[in-house]
């Protein structure tokens, strides 16, 4: 099915994201993981393609796999560090395996490895452009930053070029995460007063260990609340108590999301299946 289908009324979604093991004996355990998180049938699930594309060889298995699971699922794809016959080579895997959603991404530059340039493309309208040309029946998905791209040189800039990726054909956009609500409030505002109309996703991280929430300001550079600071300083050195911590205040983010109408939640389960199933366990009452 198609995530623009799933998303065109106001029920509640609750998707997840999972990713790709980084070799060949972590396969197991992710396809596991996967398997577990699927049984909870959250609305769509989406799997990554790893930085520079460094584990893409597994996301359309396990993309194939969701489906015979009987959710929907999303492949990511990234274009940055690929010549263009390498993407094009992908999205006809994506086509013969009848996985018809996917993320266009511009993706990361890997560490310590210059911008390619060339023949390589630059932005992710450019993907969407070339999966809109190679396989038109794909629902195609873009990213957003709520605190602005870290590479755009100011919010007016970002919300610009998110513009140009919904005009070439992005059906809906999904979050870089947050911590604070007022913050993805904010952007929907100027996403709308921007003429962008598109189904824009809530995209919640549960952190569950400190080392995550130090990865998560690393990645995006995305502003932790004091709040939250306090409950890591707090639980960051027990297990148990910051899963149980992160739980609770993704879960309360995403009521008070669902509260203000904003019902189309993807959550970052980070191949978690007891992250997963607690939040939605919390949220039962709500969706």
């Amino acid at each position: 099915m198609k995530i623009s289908e799933i998303l065109k009324n106001n029920k509640v979604t609750i998707s997840m994201e999972v990713f790709p093991p980084k070799t060949d004996a972590g396969f197991e355990s992710v396809g596991t993981a996967v398997k577990e998180i699927a049984k909870l049938n959250p609305s769509f699930i989406s799997c990554t393609y790893g930085a520079g594309g460094g584990t893409s060889k597994y996301t359309v298995k396990i993309s194939k796999d969701i489906m015979d699971y009987g959710v929907t699922s999303m492949a990511h794809l990234t274009c940055v560090s690929s010549m263009p016959s390498k993407v094009e080579k992908q999205i006809e895997e994506l086509k013969a395996n009848n996985i018809e959603n996917i993320l266009a991404l511009r993706g990361d530059i890997p560490e310590g490895i210059e911008f390619p340039g060339g023949d390589h493309f630059e932005y992710a309208t450019q993907l969407v452009n070339v999966i809109k040309e190679h396989y038109p029946e794909a629902c195609i998905g873009g990213a957003c930053y709520p605190e602005k791209h870290p590479e755009a040189l100011n919010k007016d800039e970002d919300i610009l070029h998110i513009k140009e990726k919904v005009d070439a054909g992005c059906e809906f956009l999904t979050t870089q995460m947050f911590f604070d609500n007022s913050i993805y409030f904010n952007y929907l505002y100027r996403l709308r007063e921007a003429g962008i109309h598109v189904p824009v996703l809530a995209g919640i991280m549960p952190v569950t260990t400190r080392r995550q929430m130090e990865r998560s300001i690393q990645l995006s550079g995305c502003i932790i609340p004091a709040r939250f600071k306090a409950i890591v300083d707090a639980f960051g050195d027990t297990k148990e108590a910051m899963q149980a911590a992160g739980i609770i205040y993704a879960t309360d983010q995403i009521v008070d999301l669902i509260a203000n109408g904003c019902t189309h939640i993807h959550v970052y389960s980070m191949n978690k299946p007891e992250v997963a199933k607690g939040i939605l366990d919390n949220l039962k009452t709500f969706i």
